[in-house]
């Protein structure tokens, strides 16, 4: 698979894999098939692996761990700090401060068997604590050897301005799809004009934009996308409608409405890499492919502004998700 660099030396596969529904938020897991999942994804060269802490909680980190532990390929990490929850809920709170910044990376080392994180994002930011504070206390575990690199995660263009200016950022990492464009406003630009990669997480919908999860009654129990406004009745319905221009479009290109829809983002430039996450073998070999399919500019400005006639009715999250976003 072909390489892209995030920042200044982050070189990883143009696809990475989302690794947070393996564990919690889509259903049921099943760590055999999981691993498996990760085993492929490394045959099929892809090696930037996405995971946070509150994925499980822990269990996330703790999976990868295993999977690193019996494989002897190279695989890039990217974990997270900064969202407080507790097992089996899904309200939360943020703590960006540098103790508990050290504290969670500690952790994280261990549940993952390694000796630094490639790369360590502040997974939400909590708006109440200078930015300049958290990314100090990062700087610090740079130091340290803990970890490599700094990210951000669904952060303002302004506090990724202050945030850089305190120490390089190597990649922001926000949710980017066709049906969720605003970073373009203002967030890519900055990232571009800073030299800082973009990670978009969910760009397929969390699966809406595949032509699945099109009604209601078809998300089993502990599935989050039951409580989510995008999927909630009515309004998915409506961007039922989106879903089925992406798949007219992918038809006639002759590949799926997830490859279409990835190859769309990588299209925007070799700066962007998405993570497509997946527990399933079949949905793995499929995303991968997209790297195969290359897009005309024509071709994406039609499926842009296809997509963008139809409005998308819904917020990403409920208000407790959107908590530490674009702050």
């Amino acid at each position: 698979m072909e390489k892209r660099t995030l920042g200044a030396d982050l070189s990883v596969s143009a696809i990475g894999l989302g690794c947070m529904g393996m564990s919690e938020f889509y259903g049921a897991r099943d760590d055999s098939e999981s691993l498996r999942v990760l085993d492929r994804a490394v045959e099929r060269g892809i090696d930037f692996f996405d995971t946070a802490d509150m994925y499980g909680p822990h269990h996330n980190e703790t999976l990868i761990g295993e999977f690193l532990a019996r494989t002897s390929r190279e695989v890039t990490i990217a974990t997270k700090f900064g969202i407080v929850r507790n097992p089996g809920e899904y309200r939360r709170s943020l703590d960006n401060s540098a103790r508990y910044a050290r504290e969670c990376c500690e952790a994280s080392l261990r549940r993952l068997g390694v000796e630094r994180i490639d790369l360590y994002y502040v997974h939400r930011i909590d708006p109440t604590r200078p930015i300049e504070e958290t990314i100090g206390g990062l700087v610090e575990l740079i130091e340290a050897g803990k970890i490599a690199r700094i990210g951000l995660c669904e952060v303002s263009a302004e506090t990724l301005r202050r945030a850089h200016a305190v120490h390089p950022i190597t990649a922001v990492q926000t949710e980017y799809s066709l049906w969720t464009r605003d970073v373009e406003d203002a967030v890519l630009p900055t990232c571009r004009e800073l030299g800082i990669g973009f990670v978009p997480y969910s760009p397929l919908g969390r699966g809406f934009l595949t032509g699945r999860f099109q009604d209601t009654d078809q998300f089993g129990e502990g599935d989050s996308r039951a409580h989510l406004p995008r999927f909630a009745e009515g309004a998915i319905e409506h961007n039922r409608r989106i879903a089925d221009v992406i798949a007219e479009m992918a038809a006639a290109k002759g590949c799926t409405s997830a490859q279409l829809s990835l190859a769309w983002l990588l299209a925007k430039g070799d700066d962007i890499v998405p993570i497509p996450g997946t527990k399933r073998l079949r949905y793995l070999d499929e995303n991968a492919a997209a790297v195969d399919i290359a897009l005309t500019r024509a071709e994406c400005q039609q499926l842009e502004a296809a997509t963008a006639r139809i409005p998308v009715a819904g917020e990403r999250y409920t208000a407790e998700g959107m908590k530490g976003v674009n702050a």
